[in-house]
């Protein structure tokens, strides 16, 4: 090692005279330096329990660091050393536990005489809990049980259970981290086929039962983006079972091979393999449109699903039923089901033929409730053809042409959707000769038969919704077929309201109320049981609407439906069941996973039918706009000279205080609806948002 003479600036050899002084006739004046040296080697490591008395012994030797800036204050320095470290004093830089361990050695001295310090973790922000899981299983058969847990009861892709019901098993230590949460996840467990993986990707978005911050935000990135990389892995899946061998050995050959073959064991024994594929696509639709608000996706998801059913000819099945018949019946009929609901939810023109003569595969059926399968797909087809009338409607209206087939179009349907709902409340009847299984999907049926009534009721709103209510604008975003205020003809000015809601930090929207002020002109017209004539009727229309004299139905008629459907459609929410999966012993045992698996804290899945939630909040926010001006307009009745207390008991229970009340209940069903299914699905939270919002504007001072 060469050091420097500092007097002469000549570098010397460590020699006592040194050899260049020598050389020189210089007089050596070397000094060592007490920077350099050579670096010594590192100790070797302590056992544990005499690394633990080390320590306690030296540090009981350290002395406080004195106040001044001399060279004898190590530990001084030694701090100074560690807020060098990357990370250290900040709380949300992204480095991995690996990192830090890697430049240790450069910041940190570890000289004899040094004192070692120990290196803190990097602190977590107070939102960001120090575990955040995420609920992923370890094998196919516990995602299988997840699935009819959490699933099936809202969207029965998949034939009955075939076993009976094992407690819920996610795993403990996926997702726990503590560097970013948006990193690359680490999966103990990779699903072996693409509808596992899709299935996964809905499991993924349910907060796991140890999660003690699940609605944090870092627990909502890692949750996602678990998600979205079960999605991913689906759709490689799906391309590889629709890969044909020859087509990269032998192209030439490719063209005359039948199908690719899939050599896996199938994720359901009742399902063939060939199936998941198309499954796993209606599943990975509603993931798009429900968690990543993808309207684009969910359409060719459910579009791709259709082409390879169609190319199995799942459509036009026999009458014959083997063990394979269900799983290939209901394959089908969700991807129809799914192909409507993409047409429903967008507003546009359906890419099949709804009530195509070669659609001849039967029904399949629930062993509680052999005719629900029939029931939900009629309920389908009433609702995309009045999502079809809205559009056709809008284009008659504004061009003021072709109205007769909008009179005529308007009859059909509510002839048609009125018998579908009297059809859907009708009771079950089971055949004697249905076996006892066939009770395990009692709850499926009475889901479907619930998720019917709301879309029935949905139609029936948007089939008398501008008969009612003009189409006034009330939403300030736009939400499936509903004028937005933001986009209306006329700029309205956007009316924001303070409520507790924004005690929290988070701003909600309100409703463009100002758009309601034609309410003021008449209110004969408003109120579902107020009585009018013609003339008066339609006083406070705009001259554009000037034609809707013509309609066949007064407009306190569609107000009513309106209101009827509404009102059901909030029940029908509520009624809903909550997931409640088998607990394991051991969970049972823990109090802290007990408090996190509460009922009220799962939320229900694959609300591919929300657009009901929007539809059903608006009428009732009208009907409670036109009753709120007619109680306004209406002089106060005292009862003839009746008592005071009389006559206030009476103001107190008048028929708008009643309809008001009902209307604050349904609003507040409907709003806990949206709340539950935004727990899991995050695209919901806007339509969350803007019925609260408009609630809270709406019932601010009433």
């Amino acid at each position: 090692m060469i050091y420097l003479s500092r007097a002469s600036r000549t570098r010397c050899d460590g020699q006592d005279p040194c050899t260049n002084c020598l050389s020189k006739k210089r007089k050596c004046s070397y000094l060592p330096s007490k920077r350099g040296g050579p670096r010594k080697k590192k100790k070797l490591s302590i056992p544990s329990d005499e690394a633990v008395q080390h320590d306690d012994e030296q540090s009981a030797m350290i002395t406080p660091p004195s106040s001044g800036f001399n060279d004898d204050s190590p530990e001084m320095f030694g701090q100074i050393d560690v807020l060098s470290i990357p990370g250290a004093g900040l709380r949300s830089l992204d480095f991995p536990s690996d990192v830090h361990s890697m430049f240790t050695d450069l910041f940190v001295p570890n000289g004899e005489n040094s004192i070692p310090v120990q290196m803190e973790p990097t602190p977590s922000p107070s939102n960001v809990p120090s575990q955040s899981l995420v609920r992923t299983y370890g094998s196919e058969i516990e995602i299988l049980n997840a699935y009819y847990e959490f699933v099936h009861n809202y969207f029965p892709i998949l034939p009955p259970r075939f076993a009976p019901r094992v407690p819920d098993r996610p795993l403990d230590g996926v997702g726990s981290f503590a560097e970013s949460p948006s990193e690359e996840p680490v999966i103990p467990y990779r699903p072996q086929s693409s509808l596992s993986c899709a299935i996964s990707a809905i499991l993924a978005l349910v907060p796991h039962p140890k999660d003690i911050e699940s609605s944090s935000p870092a627990s909502v990135v890692r949750r996602r983006t678990y998600a979205q990389m079960f999605a991913q892995m689906a759709n490689l899946s799906i391309e590889s079972d629709c890969e044909l061998q020859a087509s990269t050995t032998d192209p030439a050959l490719a063209l005359s091979t039948d199908r690719p073959h899939i050599d896996r064991a199938p994720f359901h024994p009742q399902a063939p393999v060939e199936l998941e594929s198309i499954l796993a696509l209606l599943v990975l639709s509603v993931y798009e449109y429900t968690q990543r608000g993808n309207l684009l996706k969910m359409r060719y998801r459910a579009g791709q699903a259709l082409s390879i059913a169609l190319d199995m000819s799942l459509h036009s099945l026999s009458d014959d039923y083997d063990e394979f018949s269900e799983a290939r019946r209901r394959a089908w009929w969700m991807t129809y089901y799914c192909v409507l609901q993409g047409s429903i939810v967008s507003a546009t023109p359906l890419s099949i033929v709804a009530n195509d003569p070669q659609f001849v595969t039967p029904y399949p059926r629930f062993a509680a409730d052999p005719d629900g399968w029939s029931v939900l797909i009629q309920a389908q087809q009433v609702l995309v053809s009045a999502t079809q009338f809205v559009v056709d409607l809008n284009k008659c209206v504004s061009t003021r042409t072709n109205m007769q087939y909008i009179f005529e179009r308007m009859q059909q349907l509510d002839s048609w959707a009125s018998s579908a709902l009297a059809q859907s409340n009708l009771l079950p009847i089971v055949p004697q000769t249905m076996p006892c299984r066939g009770d395990l999907e009692s709850t499926t049926a009475q889901c479907i038969r619930a998720i019917s009534r709301i879309k029935l009721s949905s139609a029936q709103i948007k089939i008398h919704r501008f008969r009612a209510f003009s189409d006034i604008p009330i939403f300030i975003k736009k939400h499936c077929d509903l004028t937005a205020a933001a986009t209306a003809t006329n700029s309205i000015p956007v009316e924001t309201v303070e409520s507790p809601a924004t005690q929290d930090g988070i701003t909600r929207v309100g409703c463009s109320c100002s758009s309601l002020d034609m309410f003021q002109q008449s209110s004969s017209e408003y109120t579902p049981s107020s009585a009018s004539s013609t003339s008066s009727e339609f006083s406070s229309l705009p001259p554009q609407y000037s034609f809707t004299n013509d309609f066949p139905y007064s407009s306190q008629h569609s107000a009513k439906i309106c209101l009827r459907a509404s009102l059901l459609i909030s029940q029908m929410f509520h009624c809903l069941p909550i997931p409640q999966p088998l607990l394991a012993a051991d969970r049972q045992q823990s109090s802290q996973g007990l408090q996190q698996l509460l009922p009220s804290q799962l939320p229900r899945t694959m609300p591919s039918f929300a657009c009901c939630l929007m539809q059903g909040s608006y009428a009732m926010l009208m009907i409670f706009y036109k009753a709120r001006v007619e109680k306004q307009m209406t002089p106060p009745d005292y009862g003839g000279g009746g008592s005071s207390s009389s006559s206030s008991s009476n103001l107190s229970t008048s028929p708008s205080d009643r309809l008001i009340e009902e209307i604050r209940q349904g609003l507040e069903r409907i709003i806990a609806a949206a709340t539950n299914y935004a727990i899991a699905f995050e695209a919901l939270d806007g339509m969350r948002d803007e019925i609260e919002g408009a609630y809270h504007t709406a019932f601010i001072q009433a």
